[in-house]
């Protein structure tokens, strides 16, 4: 039976909506992984029988995002009387242009096979496309791919052959066999291949780590609200927290502050710069912003331990619209700012993935807040890394989904590269992840404190570091192909 999709009914696109919602429970914070590809499976079944697919997805699509990334309201709730009104709009075009990425791979991938067997694989092997060109179009935004779901179970250990695009096959793949098996084949092979993966993600799990470095790790979380931030009076409350963290009792070979940290800019920092040093007692990596010329950088620094400015990091994947507005130049001449950006009219992007060093601490790459949820970037340094550090500010997110997404995210980049990372948040969540993207220890939302912990040791390269998505990527084109032949007549 084929579902007729030109115009589908209502009631099919509730379903369909529905789909998208219930398969979006695979993600943090619900956790239910079984969900998505379950949902999935009934999702590309019903499309693969249609008419087309294009609708169908659309209105799952718009049902997956919606959930998966309603914290996108959070950062216009800051400041409600100025943006709360942009707030359900920028949601639902949030929405809308994530499931346009389902809706347009699966609806062409639909005409191109024959049958609703090979429609399905087709469909399945685009949403898997979809998924690793979302990390690089429109300057890219990995979240909520469909392998995400997995980073809660042991599954999530493939990703250090696979990556996160590894894991969304994994996801798409299960979706599809109910289409291509008789139903107790397809569950049959669906538990197979899910058992197999569990089992071989505990038996990574149980080899035994390099012991940890010697480095003591502090990190420090001010618990600073972002609607009370930038307040003068509230500035140098949070200022203090910092001070009095770092100075508390305790070894430590370096401290680390979250993302721009404090109010001021490195430049107006000198007075303040030793009192800096005397509380940390050790060499202080700190997020702030700093001036070069006319532009500004949304910046990590090594503060040495008497006083002086070490190694800088500026940040190069800015978020559009918050931390820089495309044509921001010409823009800015009419009043229109970044969202993010608290100097000039927004940040200027750095040189691009580097490793930093601080004194007696083994070199480290730093991600500065949303950089981690991009695994490229990991790939490509003309040396490894001895560990990777995630400065963010993720009070932008809310206390819902959107923090707990990112360090799941944070956590998979951590497998994927074979890494312990340090996080440091400045409302939470701060972290110690080993890199079998297990936390260690953590500082959980709105709470002030401070993690004192030695820094993990680091298994070798992994395979994903060495290939990357390309063998994900070069399956689900031979997917593609094998779709599109059609069988000979008997």
């Amino acid at each position: 039976m084929r579902i007729r999709s030109g115009h589908p009914p209502l009631r099919h696109l509730l379903a369909g909506f529905a789909l998208g919602l219930i398969a979006a429970l695979g993600l943090p914070p619900f956790g239910l992984w079984i969900a998505t590809p379950l949902s999935l499976a009934l999702l590309i079944y019903r499309a693969s029988r249609a008419d087309g697919a294009f609708w169908p997805m659309l209105v799952a699509g718009f049902g997956w995002f919606a959930l998966s990334m309603s914290w996108i309201v959070e950062p216009f709730l800051v400041e409600p009387e100025i943006y709360g009104w942009m707030a359900p709009f920028a949601l639902f075009f949030m929405a809308l242009g994530g499931a346009l990425f389902w809706a347009i791979p699966a609806g062409l991938a639909a005409r191109f096979a024959g049958d609703p067997g090979r429609r399905a694989v087709a469909i399945a092997a685009a949403l898997l496309l979809s998924d690793w060109l979302r990390g690089w179009i429109f300057t890219g935004l990995p979240w909520a791919l469909t392998g995400h779901v997995w980073i809660d179970t042991p599954v999530a250990q493939t990703a250090a052959w696979g990556g996160a695009i590894g894991l969304c096959l994994i996801t798409l793949a299960l979706a599809a066999l109910p289409s291509l098996l008789r139903p107790v084949s397809s569950a049959l092979a669906a538990m197979a291949l899910t058992g197999g993966l569990w089992g071989a993600g505990l038996v990574r799990q149980s080899w035994p780590l390099p012991p940890d470095t010697s480095v003591m790790v502090r990190i420090v979380q001010p618990n600073a609200r972002q609607d009370l931030k930038w307040d003068p009076e509230w500035a140098a409350v949070f200022f203090q927290r910092l001070l009095d963290l770092s100075a508390a009792p305790g070894p430590r070979d370096l401290v680390i502050w979250p993302e721009t940290a404090v109010n001021f800019l490195l430049e107006d920092a000198g007075p303040v710069l030793p009192a800096m040093a005397r509380a940390a007692g050790a060499p202080l990596v700190m997020g702030i912003q700093r001036r070069d010329g006319s532009r500004y950088h949304n910046s990590l620094v090594t503060l040495n331990p008497d006083g002086t400015v070490g190694a800088t990091y500026d940040k190069f994947h800015l978020v559009p619209f918050g931390e820089y507005i495309p044509w921001g130049d010409a823009l800015a001449r009419v009043g229109i700012t970044a969202f993010a950006a608290q100097q000039g009219n927004g940040y200027s992007p750095g040189a691009g993935p580097a490793i930093m060093s601080a004194p007696g601490v083994p070199d480290f790459q730093p991600l500065i807040c949303y950089e981690a949820i991009f695994p490229q970037h990991l790939r490509g340094l003309d040396s490894r890394p001895a560990w990777l550090l995630q400065a963010t500010n993720d009070a932008w997110f809310g206390q819902f989904s959107g923090p707990y997404q990112h360090l799941a995210q944070a956590r998979l980049r951590a497998i994927e590269s074979g890494l312990p990372l340090i996080r440091a948040a400045n409302t939470g969540i701060s972290a110690v992840i080993d890199p079998y993207g297990r936390v260690r220890q953590s500082l959980g939302l709105g709470v002030e404190g401070k993690i004192d912990a030695a820094l993990p040791g680091a298994l070798p390269e992994t395979a994903w570091m060495a290939w990357g998505n390309t063998p994900a990527v070069m399956l689900a084109l031979l997917a593609l192909a094998a779709a599109r032949v059609r069988r000979r007549p008997a």
